[in-house]
């Protein structure tokens, strides 16, 4: 590794560049952060009560979300001429939905130690929540995302999967689709798949893998131990994601997320990048899981330039994760220390033939 203070690196797919510091030994005590809860008791939580029932629900926390009001100006304009707005501009009325997927009632622990059957459920129902929205045809994008510990900006303690419907694409995603579209064109080979073959082939940070995902810190890792959960199948869509494909990808965040226990149980973002809702996107997305602990504070050189610095380079989060591994918290690869699922494709349980 270089020897100066950053160590710049691009992201094959965005081409955005991230600074990794690799002048400093790891420090673990520095990074090791506890998730902080709410406090809720059953009686407090609203997840709790809300809606009535024992099992995985979806509770509608705003029927309409969003009101895209575009530029100062463009509100301007509209508000001066209500009667003819120009297409596109101003005040374009509300649209879209916040709504959250809730464990049973009093699930107040984490991912990692939830039951696997209420995981596949949960993620279940973000995969039917995706397939609606395309279905609906109303709203271009339907975000899913985990929040865990307040300093990850959780408001509940509750178990729970966040979604909303977005009107747009976000700009992250929107810089992944182009990305890969023009990665396809110029090498022939979704950027995705050869990320997984690539890390599984290196495993200098490769986490974990089983027949159907594999877990690695990507190369140009924009905050310390981020990790991406992909499937090895390529798939653009996560609301058609099979029942195999959703077991394994359940498997492996569960395990995955045990890892961070060496981090003292920090809060995190886990965050869904799927094919926009209204674009069809097949041969050149790759839909897949991000895991971001929350570890540090914002510093002046990114905001001032936009440039993601991260103080923990991947490789080293990949060696204190395994660490764990290889103490017993998995099993592990007899060679190179790396957790394995132990299922074939063919294992995982069959559901309604998706």
């Amino acid at each position: 590794m270089a020897g100066g203070l950053f160590e710049l690196r691009k992201d094959d797919i965005t081409g955005w560049w991230v600074a990794v510091v690799v002048d400093r030994e790891f420090e673990r005590e520095r990074f090791k952060v506890r998730a902080r809860p709410l406090g809720q008791t059953v009686e407090t939580c609203p997840n709790c009560r809300e809606p009535e029932g024992d099992g995985v629900r979806v509770r509608v926390l705003k029927p309409h979300a969003f009101t895209v009001a575009g530029s100062e100006h463009d509100g301007r304009t509209s508000a001066a001429d209500r009667e003819a707005p120009e297409p596109g501009l101003g005040l374009v009325g509300d649209i879209g939905s916040w709504q959250t997927i809730v464990a049973p009632p009093g699930h107040h622990g984490t991912l990692a130690d939830e039951s696997p059957a209420i995981v596949v459920e949960m993620l279940a129902r973000a995969r039917d929540a995706i397939a609606q929205a395309c279905a609906a045809e109303e709203t271009d994008y339907l975000q899913v995302v985990q929040n865990w510990g307040t300093q990850a900006g959780a408001r509940t303690d509750h178990l729970c999967f966040d979604f909303y419907d977005l009107p747009q694409i976000p700009h992250r995603v929107g810089e992944e689709l182009g990305g890969a579209a023009r990665y396809l064109i110029g090498k022939g080979v979704c950027p995705f798949c050869r990320l997984v073959r690539d890390e599984v082939a290196g495993r200098d940070r490769l986490v974990f893998e089983d027949a159907a995902s594999v877990c690695f810190a990507p190369y140009a890792s924009r905050s310390p131990f981020e990790l991406w959960v992909v499937p090895r199948h390529h798939a653009a869509d996560f609301g058609r994601a099979t029942d195999e494909q959703l077991t394994s990808a359940a498997e492996t965040l569960q395990k995955v997320l045990r890892l961070l226990a060496v981090l003292d149980g920090p809060p995190y973002n886990l965050v869904l990048h799927t094919a926009p809702l209204r674009q069809r996107v097949d041969e050149t997305y790759h839909w897949h899981w991000e895991i971001h602990p929350r570890l540090r504070d914002i510093a002046g050189l990114e905001l001032g330039t936009g440039l993601p610095v991260n103080p923990v380079s991947p490789e080293e989060a990949v060696e204190e994760l395994l660490g764990e591994a290889r103490a017993g918290v998995l099993a592990a690869h007899e060679t190179a220390g790396i957790p394995v699922g132990g299922r074939s494709w063919d294992a995982f349980p069959r559901g309604d033939g998706r």
